[in-house]
């Protein structure tokens, strides 16, 4: 792992918002759905730090078994050998397979972000997102978190969309009854 300043400046700031963001139920809600879907146990405190979240998922051995148990056969890990490159690429392989599945890029995580344990709250969020997208994808598996909302388009006829154009928005504001009265900014003018 890389050493990383700490304790000063942005950095420290920067630090602090992250840990802040860190939530041990949510937490614990994914490692109790992975756990269901892989069939792993975790120790009843996994999800108490972001320490604990770091040392369970550094390898990405659980992220490529979790990927296998949703689409067998779609993420070849290694679990021999854990060197650094070998736990990066298992991330890797693992954010791969969460983009492919259809989760959103703007939900992954970086592979640093979890090798490095920079950004654990993220970690949590990606998993969180592919259950959601789970529920949609393959509604017979166990559920994490909400629903994942979906379109709703609603047609207008065009008498409609014309009957709406001559509509001022309330979001726009009100002309009726705006004028200057009764308005005293400060003292009125003194002409001596």
């Amino acid at each position: 792992m890389a050493t990383r300043p700490k304790g000063y400046g942005l950095t420290a700031e920067l630090e602090s918002k992250i840990s802040d963001k860190f939530d041990s139920t949510l937490a614990r809600d994914a490692f109790n759905w992975i756990s269901e879907l892989t069939g792993d146990s975790f120790p009843s405190n996994v999800s108490q730090t972001t320490s604990d979240v770091h040392r369970v998922l550094k390898d990405g051995i659980i992220l490529c078994k979790l990927a296998n148990v949703l689409e067998p056969g779609s993420v070849k890990y290694k679990s021999s050998k854990m060197m650094a490159f070998t736990m990066m690429e298992n991330i890797n392989a693992f954010l791969l397979f969460c983009e492919k599945f259809g989760v959103a890029k703007h939900d992954l995580f970086q592979t640093v972000d979890l090798y490095e344990q920079q950004n654990i709250p993220q970690v949590i969020n990606t998993i969180h997102a592919l259950g959601r997208k789970v529920q949609s994808k393959k509604p017979g598996l166990p559920k994490l978190g909400p629903k994942e909302s979906g379109k709703n388009p609603r047609p207008f006829s065009d008498v409609q969309k014309s009957a709406g154009s001559s509509v001022i928005g309330l979001q726009m504001g009100s002309n009726r009854g705006a004028n200057q009265s009764g308005l005293n900014m400060g003292l009125h003018r003194q002409i001596v």
